[in-house]
């Protein structure tokens, strides 16, 4: 069936807009992803193809946050060009109505919303999946990559932590922190120093580091294992050479897909059984924590022999205190404080661990909810968008480009408000994901009933008037206070 020619001329009006900018917004997107880690790529001797792997199964991610905007700017200047050249006031004028000039577009967006659902639950867990594979391969082939500052990282037979890399391919390194490690997989050798340097040139199956000014560090061990203080020798050098064997480095394969254990990488169906899994674990470990802190508390044992030294009947602290022996009422007082403090500080410790529990949990529930909100966006954003174009009758770059950013700039950065807190466990995941969203579709049911009736957004002529009033009250009273009193 053939399309009416007045629904033709908006779709093609519409689609110029929105394919152009979609792929000259996600050009730009994917040259900001090329700056951010420009760094951790250039210089590494890595084949070109490697990189264009890289923005492939990067550029995925990127779709939920071009396309919403994408289809807010377009609708705003599609619908404004229509005001601006008074041909929405044409369309009114023959009978269409801006539900009728919408519709086409409601299609249209309706199919971009299951698009993006399954970009959001399909595609991007498997891009996700290779991106986290091939940065991680990575990194096993170019050690100056798997280097990471501010933690622990295995390169060869060592445990390396550094403060800082600088330099030409990060080869300078400061606050150096080596434990080597040994057959039996203790650590009985730790290095300290105020810097180094990574010399891959110098050996051809392996890595030299030389490290500058510090101290070695070796624990004795003894045969007698019997004695408390283990000897141990500590020796400063200025200059000390380590050579570290990379032979397993340079035999990585870059499809190899071994790692396969984070949210990013689930669908729906994953993440509930997921959320499904952590919750009971979580809800299993309070239980057994509760049911420690009772047996640490002493209430059993205390019952036992409230049995044959207490009253029957509890009539308070002083008579439950008084009826034990005195011999033993001060050692029930110290055994009492003891047990307090050590429930304090086992409860303090264990607040993070249940934190940490909550805010893993929340974060799934987070994902899984997005999937949905930004699919959800892609149709809400053109209800907002259409209607304001229409309301402020203005086409072109300019003031449309300008509306389209302030929306979405407050919608995104008041959504990443919203999911922090909810991830710290001050605001439920469901709230954290929507909140935002559902406000929004109140502004576009709002502007779309006002720009049906050929209404702006705000009605100045009342607001006007409403200001008004109260003005000339004041102004009355003050005229007769002055005749009155001057």
């Amino acid at each position: 069936m053939r399309l009416p020619l007045i629904d033709r001329y908006i779709l093609k009006s519409y689609l110029t807009v929105l394919v152009s900018f979609f792929f000259i917004l996600m050009f730009i997107f994917i040259i900001q992803t090329v700056w951010v880690f420009i760094d951790e790529f250039a210089g590494k001797g890595l084949d070109i193809s490697v990189l264009l792997r890289f923005l492939l199964y990067y550029s995925p991610k990127l779709i939920p946050l071009v396309l919403p905007l994408t289809i807010l700017l377009a609708s705003i200047m599609t619908f404004g060009n229509f005001a601006e050249r008074y041909e929405f006031a044409a369309m009114k004028s023959a009978g269409i109505s801006l539900m009728r000039a919408m519709r086409p577009l409601i299609i249209v967006n309706s199919i971009a919303c299951l698009a993006t659902f399954y970009v959001a639950n399909t595609v991007i867990p498997l891009a996700e999946f290779k991106t986290y594979n091939l940065r991680r391969n990575l990194s096993k082939m170019r050690p100056a990559l798997a280097i990471t500052e501010g933690m622990f990282n295995d390169i060869g037979e060592s445990n390396i932590k550094v403060g800082r890399k600088y330099g030409e391919n990060d080869r300078m390194l400061e606050d150096v922190i080596i434990h080597e490690k040994s057959p039996n997989q203790i650590n009985n050798i730790v290095i300290k120093a105020e810097r180094g340097e990574l010399k891959s040139e110098a050996l051809k199956e392996g890595l030299q580091l030389v490290l500058y000014n510090g101290y070695r560090y070796e624990e004795i061990i003894q045969k007698n294992k019997q004695k408390k203080n283990d000897p141990h020798s500590r020796i400063a050098f200025k200059q000390y050479t380590m050579n570290i064997d990379l032979r397993a480095f340079n035999n990585v394969d870059l499809n190899e897909t071994s790692y396969t254990n984070t949210f990013k990488m689930q669908n729906i169906d994953e993440l509930s059984q997921s959320i499904d899994s952590l919750t009971k674990g979580y809800i299993s470990e309070i239980e057994g924590f509760a049911k420690t802190i009772y047996l640490r508390s002493g209430i059993k044992s205390m019952e036992r022999f409230k049995k044959s030294h207490l009253p029957k009947e509890y009539k308070g602290i002083k008579p439950y205190y008084a009826s034990f022996p005195k011999d033993n009422r001060s050692n029930i007082l110290e055994d009492a404080k003891g047990n307090i403090n050590m429930q304090l500080s086992s409860f303090s410790n264990q607040k993070s661990v249940f934190f940490i529990r909550e805010k893993i949990i929340n974060l799934h529930r987070l994902w899984r909810d997005d999937k949905f909100v930004t699919a959800y966006a892609a149709i809400l954003l053109f209800f907002v968008g259409a209607p304001l174009g229409a309301i402020i009758r203005k086409g072109g770059f300019g003031l449309p480009i300008v509306v389209a950013l302030t929306i979405f700039l407050t919608y995104h950065f008041m959504g990443t408000l919203f999911k922090n807190s909810a991830e710290d466990g001050s605001l439920h995941p469901f709230w954290g994901a929507w909140l935002i969203s559902l406000v929004l579709t109140v502004v576009g049911l709002v502007a779309t009933i006002r720009a049906s009736k050929d209404k702006s957004v705000f009605d100045v002529e009342r607001l006007k008037m409403n200001l008004k009033m109260p003005l000339n009250l004041i102004a009355k009273k003050w005229k007769r206070w002055k005749e009155t009193f001057v």
